[in-house]
């Protein structure tokens, strides 16, 4: 079984809560991981996700890799960005 891990960086502006934590977590940059799968038998080359964890920093300096749904990311994504101001709604 052939397994690729990707990171990318998402930022919040606001503090946040994931599903299935209670701990408030402060605004700021995170680290994703995705891990995918590759298909097997297929003409083409796909692959398939097994996994999304984000990194959170604790106390002391510890991370820890929390699961995530893709579907609980993206929905706690679109609330921060649902609370960002308008621009231009002030002038």
């Amino acid at each position: 079984m052939n397994i690729r891990s990707s990171t990318k960086k998402v930022t919040f502006t606001h503090p946040f809560t994931l599903p299935g934590y209670a701990d408030l977590l402060p605004a700021g940059s995170y680290d994703v991981l995705v891990e995918e799968e590759l298909l097997q038998g297929l003409s083409f080359e796909a692959y398939r996700r097994t996994s999304t964890y984000m990194m959170i920093t604790g106390q002391a300096g510890r991370v820890e890799m929390r699961p995530i749904t893709e579907k609980d990311l993206d929905a706690t994504i679109g609330r921060d960005l649902a609370a960002l101001p308008l621009r231009g709604a002030a002038e």
